[in-house]
């Protein structure tokens, strides 16, 4: 089955759900997901989107025996995808309940949360296939990571459990598998009380420091307009008052 959006209010979730073939991605599903994605970036409304996954895997990367001969270029579009979902306007969580491989270990580092569960672990086997990854892929891999985890992950294709990914920085929480989906909620209100104008801005930023692209004429705009918006005002109403703020994006 194809990659399945969900909309409730400000909330998205993308389910990859091809758990048999440990919901490694083809090129229909990247084409799947680069609509779906772009969906959710036009819909103004949406504040948070999350990746889950049906069965035992996170996703296993890209399927490159969905390719012939006539299709190779295509394989591109796994790049493209990642890109759009780390550039998403929305906060992003990768829900990771079990493993994550290849091409996979990109997607869920593009996402601004990941949240595993102890039954996650890890490897990229680039270089075992012959492979060189991508250019936005390593620069995710060296400022997620840093540069000697990277070269030790990605040169060496070591495969590591779920307490190294967290202290590595690969998971920015650990949690039991009976744990996971709570705890995703539990991160979604945290979320969903902060002012939009401020958290969105930040996160695109700082993304863009990371990838050493920030624009510093752009940031200023966006750290004016949240100055001037209306969210301050009640943000600065709401503390005094001791309330929780009612924020609108403006």
């Amino acid at each position: 089955m194809k990659p399945s959006l969900s909309i409730q209010g400000r909330l998205a979730v993308i389910t990859l759900n091809n758990p048999e073939s440990a919901n490694r991605l083809t090129v229909d599903d990247l084409d799947t997901l680069q609509q779906q994605i772009s969906e959710v970036n036009q819909n103004q409304d949406i504040g948070i989107l999350v990746i889950k996954s049906t069965g035992k895997y996170f996703c296993s990367g890209f399927d490159i025996s969905s390719l012939d001969e006539s299709a190779k270029e295509k394989s591109l579009m796994f790049e493209i995808v990642v890109n759009a979902l780390e550039d998403c306007r929305p906060i992003t969580i990768a829900a990771i309940q079990g493993g994550v491989y290849g091409g996979a270990t990109d997607l869920a580092l593009a996402c601004d949360f990941r949240i595993g569960s102890q039954a996650a672990e890890m490897f990229m086997p680039a270089a075992k296939l012959g492979i060189h990854f991508y250019q936005r892929g390593l620069v995710r891999y060296v400022s997620r990571l840093g540069v000697n985890t990277a070269k030790r992950l990605l040169l060496t294709a070591e495969k590591i459990q779920s307490a190294e990914m967290k202290e590595i920085g690969f998971l920015t929480q650990l949690v039991k598998p009976e744990d996971l989906d709570s705890t995703i909620n539990q991160l979604i209100e945290q979320l969903m009380v902060m002012a939009p104008l401020a958290i969105l801005g930040m996160k695109k930023h700082i993304n863009r420091i990371a990838n050493n692209t920030l624009n510093i004429e752009e940031l200023n705009q966006d750290i004016a307009l949240a100055q001037n918006s209306t969210d301050l005002q009640e943000g600065r109403s709401a503390w005094a008052e001791k309330r929780t703020p009612v924020f609108k994006g403006r």
